[in-house]
């Protein structure tokens, strides 16, 4: 069986693969695409604290492979009311001051900063060090308008997020986050996101479902197995969003909802390729009897990738949470 670290669909986790993949597969899987974690192992993503010995588990050759296709897929239908709520905030002409969770190379703010008004200052959350400096060296420097874009950098734990650590701000975003915490993570979250008044844009939460154009009939079972591993150790996987947007409501917030697919084709062929392997490779370790067929099956695919000849939509959604304005969010 395979020997790998850690990964969900997201992309956050870094991975190796073991003697056996690697001999399978020629192109090994970059960390953080591969499939499963060590016994009693969580997401880093959790933005836990670390020991100063703690290997990072971050992938940023993942991360920037895999960014044009997420600003390509985030919801722009959800910036307009997220402007609206922001502009109407009072203290606003002082600037916004913007939490990103799990900020990783930092591509959630390139994508949003230059699409928002007015001075903001964002707080970058991430465990591995590395990837917070990379972050704050990459920000844009400038809003849509041409104000200040300033930067600074925390490590933390979501879990322990509080309304008191977000005292100030008015956005908190994050990508590819939610389908790695559970229903107790994603209580906290919106606990510290209401209690703060503030409001919340999640992006890219894994929906479960993937569509190939030209389908096989192994494509629903390994989708079945992959969702499976997504919920191991009590995370929510592709149960995500429905839970976010049930503790959000429940919170007073006002949530909405929109699509945000991945559409690969023959440009996004290394993209698609390590995803394959990454998705294959977690429904094995979910269903180890599916690896003779599942291996035949990623040999073709990655066969039609290279040839130009593989399209396949991988389902996400974006959520975006207007709070009930408080005096943190002033």
């Amino acid at each position: 069986m395979r020997e790998t670290t850690m990964t969900q669909h997201g992309g956050k986790i870094a991975a190796q693969p073991g003697p056996r993949e690697a001999a399978d597969h020629a192109d090994s899987v970059i960390a953080g695409a591969g499939p499963t974690a060590r016994p009693g192992e969580r997401a880093t993503v959790r933005l836990r604290d670390a020991g100063p010995d703690e290997q990072a588990r971050y992938a940023p050759e993942w991360l920037e492979l895999r960014e044009g296709a997420d600003a390509g897929a985030r919801s722009g239908d959800l910036l307009d009311p997220l402007r609206i709520r922001l502009a109407n905030l009072p203290g606003r002409s002082e600037g916004l001051v913007v939490h990103d969770l799990g900020c990783g190379t930092g591509s959630m703010g390139r994508w949003l900063a230059p699409r928002l008004d007015g001075a903001q200052h964002w707080i970058l959350h991430d465990r591995d060090p590395y990837l917070l400096h990379f972050a704050a060296v990459a920000s844009p420097r400038s809003a849509a308008d041409g104000s200040r874009v300033t930067v600074e950098t925390r490590r933390g734990d979501v879990a322990r997020l509080t309304p008191d650590a977000l005292a100030g701000a008015q956005l908190v975003t994050a990508s590819a986050l939610l389908d790695v915490l559970t229903r107790e993570e994603i209580d906290t979250l919106a606990t510290a996101v209401t209690g703060a008044g503030c409001s919340a844009l999640l992006t890219l939460s894994v929906a479960g479902r993937v569509e190939f154009a030209d389908a096989d009939p192994m494509d629903a079972e390994l989708a079945e197995a992959f969702n499976a591993h997504q919920r191991r150790g009590g995370l929510l996987g592709p149960d995500a969003v429905t839970a976010a947007c049930e503790s959000f409501s429940e919170r007073g917030a006002t949530v909405r909802l929109n699509p945000s697919p991945w559409r690969l084709g023959p440009a996004e062929s290394a993209l698609t390729a390590q995803w394959l392997r990454g998705w294959v490779g977690a429904a094995i370790e979910e269903r180890p009897e599916l690896e003779a067929r599942a291996d035949r099956y990623l040999r073709e695919r990655l066969a039609a990738c290279a040839a130009g000849e593989l399209r396949v939509v991988v389902h996400h959604t974006d959520l975006l949470a207007l709070s009930r304005p408080t005096g943190g969010a002033a």
